[in-house]
């Protein structure tokens, strides 16, 4: 009995790398063959609603100071905006170059968090009972967003079914190192071709906190943001969806982003998302099958979209299943062969950001000559195999002890100016 469920796993996740790999593929040819679906950059109006900014920060004095001189110069009007930088126990300058800023612009109001839970979940729940504003923009502290940026995204919510909208994120330090490059390939993908893919097909686009933004009374009617959710951008986008509201994809709406700079950051921030990911799987599991506002293929992409980042665990365990068959003898070196080159062949296409999506992605930017680096996302690929495995026990462990997440800043590496 043993050996035939060791047998029966390892169908099991071939299976499961076949219904992605398929996955993938249809997403690609969404974005080849078939026109971008727009999302609502058309639109042109003079009344436009009061909005409000929120930049959750801790410790970010090197890049405090570029988030805010970005926004100062959108072409937003200022009358209908104000731009709330939530101080979350910083222990650096921050405080101070915030209040610089806030005596200068009448818009910008920081508001200074010394108590309570950190994190941004917390940061957010408790900024959202200060602001005016009933559209919200959210901008991670190392982004610069570009100066048209706000108007596109608060033309989104003309849409009453709009619960969300999301833009794209673009690494600025891609000619770092080799890391960041990788990184890069990852985002183009992620953003040109799955995530538009995924709009195009009227499936499940996912905001993702960043550039982007949502409706602060439906938030507030959902209870706020789940502290304990490390992931408070996937959480959201499920928490929307299986009410009904729309969640919806902006791919030119471009905003640029600091990428980690080196393997532990890295590490670190992948297997926080793992984990925020997976706690957001075990709880809207449910909720999204038995939701009535959702299609069959909408539920479908969204199993899919929820378990992607136990997809890893699934193959590492996999691998060590294969292992214990052919040292039991049950595998022969024949059949050991055959499921050696194909997972070998589905890692060639990768598991977040497959070669043909990258590929795909890097033509329609224009940007070819990225291609030459796909060889070396072979190594990425099980970098991030072990440390979302990790991340996924992480979020087990925190579903069965009950036991509270704390939240892990992300290293920044820019510095700031020197005044």
């Amino acid at each position: 009995m043993v050996i035939l469920a060791l047998k029966v796993y390892v169908l099991f996740v071939v299976f499961v790398m076949v219904v992605y790999a398929v996955r993938h593929y249809l997403f690609i040819v969404s974005r080849a063959e078939d026109e971008q679906r727009s999302f609502y950059q058309d639109i042109v109006d003079s009344d436009l609603p009061l909005i409000s900014v929120l930049i959750p920060m801790h410790n970010e004095q090197d890049v405090a100071g570029d988030v805010l001189d970005a926004l100062i110069k959108t072409d937003y009007p200022k009358d209908k905006l104000e731009i709330v930088p939530v101080n979350d126990h910083s222990e650096d300058r921050t405080e101070e170059i915030l209040n610089e800023y806030a005596s200068k612009y009448s818009y910008i109001k920081p508001f200074h968090r010394n108590t309570g839970r950190r994190g941004k979940p917390s940061a957010l729940n408790e900024a959202m009972r200060r602001i005016k504003g009933e559209v919200i923009i959210v901008f991670d502290a190392d982004y610069v967003p570009p100066k048209g940026i706000l108007k596109d995204l608060a033309n989104s919510f003309r849409d009453p079914e709009v619960g969300a909208v999301m833009g794209r994120v673009i690494p600025e330090n891609t000619r770092t190192n080799l890391l960041t490059r990788l990184l890069d390939l990852e985002r183009t993908g992620g953003y040109q071709v799955d995530q538009q893919a995924r709009y195009n097909l009227k499936l499940v686009p996912q905001y993702g906190g960043t550039v982007g933004g949502f409706r602060k009374s439906v938030v507030l009617d959902l209870g706020g943001f789940d502290p304990d959710v490390l992931a408070e951008d996937t959480e959201l986008t499920y928490r929307l969806l299986v009410r009904g509201w729309k969640v919806i994809y902006a791919n030119r709406v471009e905003c640029y982003e600091e990428a980690p700079e080196d393997w532990d950051t890295r590490a670190n921030q992948i297997k926080r998302w793992s984990r925020g990911h997976n706690q957001a799987m075990f709880k809207h599991l449910i909720p999204l099958i038995r939701s009535p506002y959702l299609s069959f293929k909408e539920k479908l992409d969204g199993l899919l979209l929820l378990f992607i980042y136990a997809v890893p665990v699934l193959l590492l365990t996999g691998y060590l299943d294969s292992i214990a068959l052919f040292f039991l003898g049950e595998m022969q070196v024949v059949e050991s062969l055959f499921v050696f080159l194909f997972v070998a062949g589905y890692n060639t296409f990768g598991n977040f950001a497959p070669f043909y999506q990258v590929g795909t992605a890097s033509f329609l930017d224009g940007a070819t000559d990225r291609i030459r680096l796909l060889p070396f996302m072979l190594f990425n690929f099980v970098f991030n195999l072990w440390y979302i495995t990790r991340g996924f026990l992480g979020a087990v462990k925190d579903t069965m002890s009950g036991r509270a997440a704390e939240w892990q800043k992300t290293r920044r590496f820019r510095r700031a100016a020197t005044p």
